[in-house]
């Protein structure tokens, strides 16, 4: 992956920024996990490094201590049995084993790399991802969300200086991580059509350039979903790819808005409910795949039955917002709700700008069916049942998602049209069998 080359092509970029990146080195291809010490060695890591993983991450990525140790770095180890959350007490035991060392090197994908970045951005330490899973789209982010007291943040952290992908274990990893992977990256649509929707109405900064990158990298990745469930090794070279991109994407906007947007606040209002109550809330990438496919249903019906509305001011919330929040959350989601991100629209350019709003809307997310039937060649889910998420939770969670961050979706201007979201929603339920 030609890092310099996407930089070059975004010089003078039309959207009048100066795009910028971190990253500097992406290596992806077979048997890369033999070569991590040359890469770490060629791109300037100092000798004495800390080394994240968990158990199941240094087993899938078998040998790559003794690799980085042959080529002469010293390896401080922090070995997780079974890591699965980003909390912020893990960020700070990150910190706190970073005093005498040069550098990171996160092994694995997802939390492991979210509770790294944090720590590389605090001390301006260099760091590495070892990628054992195409199962996320944040290997280039240069943010990680945190669980703080079960609430889920979004924390300013490092880029990666480099990140290195062996195909052969990408390929060898679980289906449902693939799936999951495959499911972040579908999410896209949803969140560039939050972006464009945005910029339309308030002005927001929006960069053609790299939403269509996006795109295209999404485009890729869901044509090659069979194979990708197959474990062919091109396929999940193709794959991370995408996944990479789109991390980079959300760096060189300076937001992360061309990945994340109301399908991804929807997780992560099943994920809070879910994680205050000790419930496993299953992989990012899977619930945000159906949350995605649930919203392009919804999206589009709408874009397609409501011909013209009739826009005013920000009704109030039925029922009170904060009630339908756990009280150990109400305060954060007083905080984010004091002044109203509807705050800077204007009614009367909803009014005006519905038709450039349904057209955004039909030109940039494709059919649910086609994302169904690409979620489930890749052995994805794309039910409630298959998130084990009650119909009830997810209707509060659409209903209620857009609250939990100050900034504006579709999601959140429906209301100021009269538009019910859950009017047009298909709640998918029962799981369909994979063949």
């Amino acid at each position: 992956m030609n890092i310099k080359k996407i930089m070059s092509g975004l010089r003078n970029c039309p959207c009048g920024r100066e795009h910028r990146a971190d990253l500097e080195r992406v290596e992806i291809g077979r048997g890369y996990i033999r070569e991590t010490g040359r890469f770490l060695r060629e791109s300037g890591f100092p000798d004495r490094l800390l080394l994240v993983a968990d158990v199941n991450t240094l087993a899938a990525a078998e040998g790559v201590c003794e690799v980085i140790a042959s080529a002469g770095f010293e390896l401080k180890k922090l070995v997780y049995p079974d890591f699965k959350y980003a909390r912020d007490v893990n960020v700070e035991e990150v910190t706190a084993l970073c005093g005498d060392v040069g550098g990171i090197v996160s092994v694995g994908s997802g939390s492991l790399n979210d509770i790294c970045r944090v720590p590389a951005a605090r001390l301006g330490l260099p760091l590495c991802i070892v990628a054992t899973a195409p199962s996320m789209d944040g290997f280039a982010s240069d943010t990680s969300p945190i669980l703080r007291n079960s609430f889920k943040e979004t924390w300013k952290a490092a880029q990666p200086k480099l990140i290195v992908a062996d195909t052969d274990i990408l390929a060898a990893a679980p289906v449902e991580l693939k799936a999951a992977g495959l499911g972040d990256m579908a999410a896209k649509y949803i969140a560039i059509t939050d972006w464009r929707i945005s910029a339309l109405i308030t002005g927001e900064y929006y960069c053609k350039n790299i939403a269509d990158m996006t795109l295209d990298a999404v485009s890729r990745c869901l044509s090659l979903a069979g194979k990708l469930r197959e474990g062919d090794p091109e396929a999940a070279a193709s794959v991370m790819e995408g996944l990479v991109m789109s991390g980079l994407s959300m760096k060189l906007a300076g937001c992360s808005r061309p990945a994340s947007g109301a399908e991804h606040m929807t997780s992560h209002f099943l994920e809070d409910y879910k994680c205050l109550r000790g419930i496993w809330p299953e992989f990012h990438g899977k619930k945000v795949g159906v949350a995605t496919l649930i919203l392009a249903g919804a999206y589009r019906r709408i874009a397609k039955e409501v011909e013209a509305v009739d826009a005013g001011a920000d009704p109030e919330v039925p029922g009170g917002l904060l009630s339908h929040f756990d009280p150990e959350f109400r305060d954060d989601i007083a905080a984010l709700n004091r002044t109203p991100i509807t705050d800077i629209v204007d009614p009367e350019k909803v009014k005006a700008g519905w038709q450039d709003i349904r057209k955004i809307i039909l030109d940039t997310v494709p059919d649910e069916n086609f994302l169904r039937e690409r979620l489930l060649a890749a052995g994805g889910a794309v039910t409630l049942d298959e998130i084990h998420t009650a119909p009830g939770l997810m209707k509060e969670a659409l209903r209620y998602h857009a609250y939990m961050r100050h900034r504006l979706f579709l999601t959140r201007i429906l209301p100021l049209a009269g538009v019910d979201l859950l009017d047009y929603v298909d709640l998918p339920l029962k799981a369909i069998p994979h063949n």
